[in-house]
């Protein structure tokens, strides 16, 4: 649960929900990749099943093979023209997080790993790793030692439990400074 708005949040408060995530996706995936399996098999039978997995692996490896190569010849050519190759370098990323999960048997995680690695769909996902990211960099902001989670906040530390009033480092389990100030 969110502390309400300009409550202080301890820091890494988040990495819990991440983690919470990444595990439930741990999972899930292998009961959906397994129930989709089941599926096609049934509608195709065992062997197309698994040939197709197998085919799927095999273009999917010939693929980023490709992909991974054009990414890196862009990123040498960005460098030898003294620029900062960025947009190379998530590209590079993203084909490589592609990769594995095409490399991963079952059909969801190869469409995910292809339209990872696929240049008309990368830079969508581009994008949306970008905006991810910035929101993760952007979502909490530090005011005087005290993570306050998405809001810009005009204060002071004028009181801590222990008395004191300055700003300190805070431990599992501190009760939190009290701040005044307004948020903007």
């Amino acid at each position: 649960m969110a502390p309400p708005v300009g409550e202080p949040r301890r820091p890494g408060g988040r990495r819990g929900g991440a983690f919470r995530l990444l595990r439930l996706l741990l999972v899930l995936v292998p009961v959906v990749e397994v129930a989709l399996v089941i599926a096609v098999a049934h509608l195709i039978g065992g062997w197309p099943t698994f040939l197709l997995l197998l085919a799927g692996s095999a273009l999917g490896a010939w693929l980023v093979r490709r992909e991974g190569a054009r990414t890196l010849r862009s990123m040498s050519a960005a460098v030898r023209t003294g620029g900062l190759p960025v947009q190379e370098l998530s590209d590079a990323a993203l084909v490589l997080a592609g990769g594995v999960l095409i490399l991963v048997p079952g059909f969801l995680t190869d469409l995910v790993g292809l339209l990872l690695v696929l240049p008309p769909t990368r830079p969508l996902a581009r994008r949306v790793v970008a905006a991810l990211t910035a929101r993760r960099l952007l979502g909490a902001v530090t005011v005087n030692g005290q993570v306050v989670d998405g809001q810009v906040v005009d204060g002071q530390v004028v009181g801590r439990p222990d008395g004191a009033t300055t700003p300190r480092d805070r431990g599992p389990g501190d009760p939190p400074d009290v701040i005044e100030g307004r948020v903007l």
